[in-house]
């Protein structure tokens, strides 16, 4: 019987030292080698899901097919393995703490006193093998959350050195690790790193691996000496310098003959690499010239005084991926909405833009800011996306301005309005009274029908993305829709709902035809959860397309 392999990616000496691409990326090259890849993340968060953390403080949400909200880190491994991800292969403490307790609770254990170990690691290994059985994979890549010597990720570790024990020949540990070059001294630091094995083996476990990140290639000598001080040979320390894309990294890795070390170290068969079309793709990131300017307009930019671009990292990204396509570079420019509030007269700076995209987002703060964004978009025919709130919004502004309900709003915001035009679902108004809140919005895949002879459906054929019918799924994270009641009086001035719910109750694309404007179109559902650098997504392909045709 073929034995299965499993990979642990930890992170030492700081948080965001890049486990989530090392771990997409390590996927990458084994699945490049004909092996089949199950990524999973674990988030030592004692939430169970990650649907109700502020996006500010922990970044995008990301959301699978299955509707479970995750880390934006899912959305690497999607984007890089071209894979839809399964729910088993996201966990947290919540999750894995709840499971046990509701267990426990209904006697599941028998009487018998539940203590953190070994029940806690049994529930861990029940998670990764239903994961392994939904996938059928060869290979499993585990990231494990947060920074080793965090209390926080102790029972994870503790699982994986059991596992390891269990199967020493078939459990490796990665660890990512970063060597600073203070700008006083000017040498890069190994220090921190040598600091991050010791805590490591103070666990019971000890890096196959290392992961060497820092701002410039490592040297030979920095290689030896974290190699002699760590117990293992040069050839397991790979070089990870900063790079303009986070595509380039399965590349680089590879040129440190990553993919061969793994295999080896697993005593797996040694495959050819077939990176041909990655390379490729990644070779078009570079050579590209002709940039487009995209402005996105927005609330959730800031913390302190820097701009938080992983909120978006999906909407980025897609981008990218679109103007790639079309041998282009896109240039983002983050936009708060406040500005259009305070003073309306910024609003002609958005002629400088070829695009404008609202993305999804809750709540009353920037909201006029964006309606007012919206407006001009339309008014001046700068080509226009909106995902999500950024679709409800653009109805909104088109039944004010255009149909000529002058206070239509959403009930989100003014619940006493006279024109409800968004309005929230009935099962959605029952759970939020009871605040149900968590893992409750309309999540996850769902089917839309296409009409004829619109932009959203030339756009999906184009991609290859149609099924039988004019049918497309996507993704929905959200509570409130457009009124069914409205649509009659918008479509009659030219809105058209070119995407409905199958029963044609619920509205999932509006648009503009090209004869009023270039490109004005907002999806309810989240083309950016369904795109990755070899697959781009059709919408956005089809807004950076009439954005670059923009002077």
């Amino acid at each position: 019987m073929k034995k299965h392999k499993y990979i642990f990616v930890l992170g030492g000496v700081m948080s965001g030292v890049g486990k989530g691409v090392t771990a997409s990326s390590i996927g990458k090259i084994l699945q490049s080698r004909g092996y089949k890849v199950n990524p999973i993340k674990i988030d030592p968060y004692l939430n169970v899901d990650a649907g109700t953390m502020n996006p500010i403080e922990h970044g995008e949400v990301f959301v699978l097919d299955s509707g479970l909200e995750c880390d934006q880190d899912m959305g690497n491994y999607e984007r890089f393995l071209d894979v839809s991800v399964p729910h088993e292969s996201y966990m947290t403490s919540g999750m894995v703490y709840k499971y046990v307790i509701d267990k426990e609770r209904a006697l599941g254990y028998g009487g018998r006193c539940v203590d953190p170990v070994p029940f806690i690691g049994e529930e861990i290994y029940r998670r990764i093998n239903l994961s392994i059985k939904k996938t059928g994979s060869d290979i499993t890549i585990i990231e494990i959350g947060g920074t080793i010597g965090e209390y926080q990720n102790v029972m994870f570790i503790e699982a994986a050195r059991v596992l390891k024990l269990r199967n020493p020949e078939d459990v490796l540990f990665v660890l990512v690790s970063y060597l600073p070059v203070p700008n006083k001294i000017g040498e890069m630091k190994t220090k921190p790193t040598q600091s991050a094995v010791q805590t490591m083996n103070s666990y019971g476990i000890h890096p196959d691996i290392i992961i060497a990140r820092a701002d410039r290639p490592l040297d030979t000598r920095r290689k030896e000496k974290i190699a002699f001080m760590s117990n293992i040979t040069t050839e397991s320390i790979i070089s990870a310098p900063d790079i303009e894309s986070i595509y380039d990294i399965p590349i680089n890795f590879e040129k440190d003959h990553l993919g061969e070390r793994l295999l080896k170290l697993l005593k797996l068969k040694s495959k050819t690499s077939d990176l041909k079309a990655w390379a490729k793709m990644t070779e078009k990131v570079k050579k590209a010239k002709t940039e487009v300017r995209i402005g996105i307009v927005g609330k959730y930019f800031k913390t302190g005084d820097f701009v938080l671009s992983d909120v978006y990292i999906s909407v980025i990204e897609s981008l990218k991926h679109a103007a790639t396509s079309l041998d282009k570079k896109v240039k983002i420019d983050w936009l708060d909405s406040h500005d259009y509030e305070e003073d309306p007269k910024k609003l002609k700076d958005l002629k400088k833009y070829q695009g404008i995209l609202v993305p999804g987002g809750f709540g009353e703060r920037g909201i006029e800011g964006k309606i007012r964004a919206i407006q001009f978009a339309r008014e001046n025919k700068i080509p226009y996306f909106g995902l999500c709130y950024g679709m409800q919004l653009a109805v909104i502004e088109f039944a004010r301005h255009v149909v000529g309900l002058k206070d239509a709003h959403t009930t989100e915001i003014n619940p006493e309005t006279k024109n409800p035009v968004v309005v929230i679902m009935d099962e959605q108004r029952k759970l939020m009274a009871n605040k149900n809140y968590g893992g409750t919005m309309r999540l996850g895949a769902y089917p839309c029908l296409l009409k004829p002879k619109t932009i959203a459906l030339e756009a999906y054929k184009a991609g290859g993305r149609l099924e039988k019918g004019d049918k497309i799924s996507e993704r929905h994270r959200h509570r409130f829709e457009v009124n069914p009641a409205y649509v009659e009086q918008l479509e009659a001035k030219g809105l058209v709902f070119s995407g409905t719910s199958p029963n044609g109750v619920l509205m999932e694309i509006a648009e503009l035809p090209r004869k009023d404007h270039p490109f004005f179109l907002g999806s309810q559902f989240h083309p950016e959860f369904k795109s990755s650098p070899l697959n781009p997504h059709p919408l956005f392909v089809e807004f950076v397309k009439s954005a670059s045709r923009q002077k």
